[in-house]
């Protein structure tokens, strides 16, 4: 498997479907995920999810796809634990130059700083804001919204897609189980 599958994705299946998060909590809590505004560009292809029949090497095509599952499963998540008490978010908090690039190509490294560049970088105290604020915010009472810097907006189309959503939860799920990791 692809690490950005197994880390961006499968991941937070492991924490979840393990009991790590109890979801059942009588006390108010809230689950945010990171996406990115990549989320546009990512689908979801369950013939070929984790791009080994190409686009293996497009890397804003596989980070846009686990983006875009990282908001399917906040979703999913929200829909599935059904507690007024528990709230579910995906968020994009900004155009952060970090060190995680270091796991990427040299062309992708150059072509991320040039986004970064192009797009405008945000500060590493303003993306904790963006991150933290549907977090900490009464206003954010809703499950499942998905927060551009800070602002809630509409994400990928697919991300709204029930059929897919459920698809994706249980071919994670299998995935998991096939590795003897849940």
């Amino acid at each position: 498997m692809p690490i950005k599958l197994e880390i961006q994705d499968l991941s937070k299946y492991v924490i979840i479907l393990t009991g790590a998060t109890d979801v059942s909590a009588e006390l108010p809590g809230k689950i945010a995920l990171t996406s990115s505004g990549a989320n546009y560009f990512g689908e979801i292809d369950f013939d070929n999810l984790n791009l080994e029949k190409g686009n293996y090497w497009n890397f804003l095509k596989s980070y846009g796809n686990t983006k875009l599952m990282n908001i399917i499963v906040a979703k999913e998540l929200g829909r599935l634990v059904q507690n007024d008490n528990i709230t579910t978010y995906s968020l994009h908090p900004g155009l952060i130059q970090t060190n995680v690039s270091h796991l990427n190509s040299t062309f992708s490294n150059i072509l991320n700083r040039l986004i970064i560049k192009i797009s405008g970088e945000i500060t590493v105290e303003q993306g904790a804001i963006n991150t933290l604020y549907p977090v900490f915010s009464l206003e954010n009472k809703e499950t499942g919204k998905y927060y551009d810097e800070g602002i809630e907006k509409e994400p990928n189309k697919v991300a709204n897609d029930q059929e897919v959503a459920k698809k994706l939860w249980d071919v994670s799920e299998k995935i998991l189980k096939d590795h003897g990791m849940i």
